[in-house]
Order: structure tokens, then C-alpha cells, then sequence
């Protein structure tokens, strides 16, 4: 067998340990993403859409420092932050906010921001934090105004 052979045969023994690897990584997400859809589920059935109004002014500078605010108290993982971010964008929240909230909520770490500076230093945590916050409203403003040339 030549050189190149043995190569091909760890290759598809490296994609199949992959593959394997990311089966088992969806399952062992399953379960969170089902607690989520039941969370939205559960939202939509309590909170009326009119009540989002409230919270927003469609204004893209305030939306989105609320909807970046909400993201940095918040934490989670980008996939759970998907689902979120389409169920709100289908219950009339702005874009701006939407998007500001996505990239706070895997960005900013204000739950975790004990542990950060406890090992990282409480002033690179802080600096850390306050630069992805504002920087989440940046990229928002931007997004909407990108997709809104399209």
C-alpha cells in the first residue's frame, strides 16, 4: 500500500470520528434546545406581542442598547440565542435590538463575570465586558444598516 493510501483510510477514519464527535454533541444539546423552545413556547403563551412595544421605541440607538443589555444579563450559546432571536424578531422586535441582543448574549458575561476576573483579573474582565457591550451595539447599527441596503 503506498504512502497515499494510508493516508486516505486515517482521512476517512478522522471524518467518521467527526461526525461522530458532532452526533454526539447535538445530543447532548437536545435537551437544552427542547427546554428552550419550551421556554419560548411558554413566553408567547403569557406575554402578548403588544407588550413588546412597550419595551421598545423603534429607535435604533435606544433599541438596540436595550436589546444588548438584556443579551449581556443574559447568557447563553449561539444556537439557543438563534431560536430566541427569530421568535422575537416574529414578535415584532426591531432587528437592531434582535441583533444587539445575539451578539451580547454570546459576547458580554455578566453572570460569569465573578469567575472571568477571578482568573483572568477584574481589569481585563471589565474591559472585556464593557468593549463587547459596546461593541454589540456597533455591530447591530451596522447589520441593520448593511441588510438595509440590500
Amino acid at each position: 500500500m503506498s504512502r497515499n493510501d494510508e493516508k486516505g483510510m486515517s482521512g476517512k477514519n478522522t471524518a467518521a470520528s467527526s461526525l461522530k464527535m458532532a452526533a454526539k454533541s447535538l445530543w447532548g444539546a437536545a435537551p437544552m434546545l427542547t427546554g428552550v423552545v419550551l421556554l419560548v413556547g411558554l413566553a408567547k403563551a403569557l406575554i402578548p406581542n403588544s407588550a413588546y412595544g412597550y419595551f421598545f421605541s423603534h429607535n435604533m440607538l435606544v433599541d438596540s442598547f436595550i436589546g444588548a443589555g438584556v443579551g449581556s444579563v443574559l447568557a447563553g450559546n449561539p444556537v439557543t440565542s438563534y431560536i430566541l432571536g427569530g421568535e422575537f424578531l416574529h414578535s415584532g422586535i426591531s432587528l437592531v435590538a434582535v441583533t444587539a441582543f445575539i451578539v451580547a448574549w454570546v459576547t458580554v458575561g455578566i453572570v460569569q463575570f465573578p469567575l472571568e476576573s477571578s482568573l483572568l483579573g477584574r481589569r481585563f474582565a471589565v474591559l472585556r465586558n464593557v468593549t463587547s457591550f459596546i461593541l454589540s451595539i456597533i455591530v447591530a447599527v451596522i447589520t441593520v444598516v448593511l441588510v438595509g441596503m440590500l
